[in-house]
């Protein structure tokens, strides 16, 4: 049984890395604030929630993980709120996305 517990905490915890990883590289790719928002969602919710279920699978006890599913509570709540609090400011602020052109775009600067 022990095995099983091990072997589900690792494959959350790097299935959980790697969100982080595509995420960080999200991040550095992507071509606007919009889309490097929703990158950086990934990583805090997504990303950080397995590798926080593989580290509840770990725990040696309970309180341990009990402070761990309230993180991870924690994390759900605020990280798609702040992802929505900072999109919104900066639509507020009139910073425009970055939109793929469209065909009249493209037929008018022929």
């Amino acid at each position: 049984m022990a095995m099983i517990v091990d072997l589900l905490s690792w494959i959350l915890l790097v299935s959980g890395g790697f969100f982080v990883l595509v995420g960080s590289l999200g991040l550095n790719r992507m071509p606007d604030f919009y889309t490097r928002n929703h990158a950086t969602s990934i990583i805090d919710t997504l990303g950080a929630g397995l590798i926080i279920a593989g580290l509840i699978l770990q725990s040696p006890d309970w309180m341990g993980a009990v402070k761990l599913a309230l993180i991870m509570i924690f994390l759900f709540i605020t990280s798609p709120t702040s992802t929505h609090a900072l999109a919104k400011s900066a639509l507020h602020g009139r910073l425009e996305p970055m939109l793929a052109p469209t065909e009249e775009d493209e037929s008018s600067s022929s």
